[in-house]
Order: structure tokens, then C-alpha cells, then sequence
């Protein structure tokens, strides 16, 4: 995890007001992660935080390309994602039984924000449910062939079979 220190943003020597900080995401960053349904991409992110006396506002926009399997044909193809959150920070102890999930509790001994978290979610919130290379055939990233397959196993082709068991041919008679 050291590799996601330059994520952290200090926020104890700035001022009150808004400061803008840019990250750049490309594949070293999704590696970090284990388990991660992006492998790879390259993103930019920009983070706008907002100091104020009693909390830090967080605004994320994050645009840029990551590589994703083609659900229809299993090609990669460079899906363009771009989005924008907010998350808020306030300053205080962590309460047991807190309710509010989605702020982050900052106490007195912490220093900076690492915000590696926080962009990783975003970037995996923004992945379509439904991951389509474009119009089936039409991009150069389609895997024809593979949708050509397709087509005749929907249409009820079925491949011819070399090696038939005849055990088949009886059971299929049975009605």
C-alpha cells in the first residue's frame, strides 16, 4: 500500500477555503487492489477540497478510459468513464454507534486524507452494469467471429457433432 501515499492529500497546513489537487490513475493504482473488477486504465482525477472551521468538503470529477471485457463478445475495448462525487469530512472523535456512514470522521492526530479509497469506489460505481464494446460488428474492437457463434447458437443451429454418442440418439427419442 505505500504506493498510494502520493493519494493522500495534507490538509493541517492549509488554509480555510478551496484548494484543487490532481491525480493521475493508471494501472499501478487498480494492481493495489486484489480482487478488482477494473485491472487497468488511465483516468485523471481531479479533487476539489473545500477547508472549513468544522469539516473539509471533498469534490471528486474523474474522467479518462479504463479496459474492459466486452460482455457481449469478450473483447477489451477502452470504456470511457467520467464522473463526479462529494464526500464530506468532518472534525471530531469517532463515535460508537455512528449513523453517519457516509462521513468520514477526522480526529486530532490525523493529518491528511488519503483519498486512494474513495476514487477506487467511485471508479468501480461508474463501471456500466452492462459492459458493451459499441454496436455489435460496427467498432474495431468487436471480436466478429466470436458473434457470428453467437448468432448461429441463438438461431438453433447446432454445430455438427464429429464424435455423436449413440446413447444420446436413444434418450432423445424418449418423449
Amino acid at each position: 500500500m505505500k504506493s498510494l501515499k502520493p493519494y493522500s492529500i495534507p490538509y493541517t497546513g492549509l488554509k480555510l477555503g478551496k484548494h484543487s489537487f490532481d491525480f493521475e490513475i493508471t494501472k499501478a493504482f487498480f494492481d493495489e487492489f486484489e480482487y478488482s473488477l477494473v485491472k487497468s486504465g488511465k483516468l485523471n482525477c481531479r479533487v476539489e477540497l473545500d477547508k472549513q472551521e468544522t469539516m473539509i468538503i471533498l469534490d471528486f470529477k474523474i474522467s479518462g478510459t479504463i479496459d474492459m471485457g466486452c460482455d457481449r463478445c469478450l473483447a477489451e475495448y477502452p470504456q470511457v468513464i467520467e464522473t463526479g462525487e462529494r464526500a464530506i469530512a468532518k472534525f471530531g472523535e469517532v463515535e460508537i454507534g455512528d449513523d453517519e456512514v457516509d462521513i468520514i470522521t477526522l480526529s486530532k492526530n490525523d493529518h491528511e486524507i488519503n483519498v486512494a479509497g474513495l476514487i477506487y469506489e467511485y471508479i468501480n460505481v461508474a463501471v456500466p452494469f452492462v459492459a458493451v464494446c459499441g454496436y455489435e460488428g460496427k467498432t474495431q474492437y468487436c471480436d466478429i467471429e466470436m458473434l457470428d457463434q453467437l448468432d448461429k447458437l441463438a438461431s438453433g443451429e447446432e454445430p455438427p457433432s464429429e464424435d455423436a454418442d449413440p446413447r444420446w440418439d436413444a434418450l432423445k427419442k424418449i418423449k
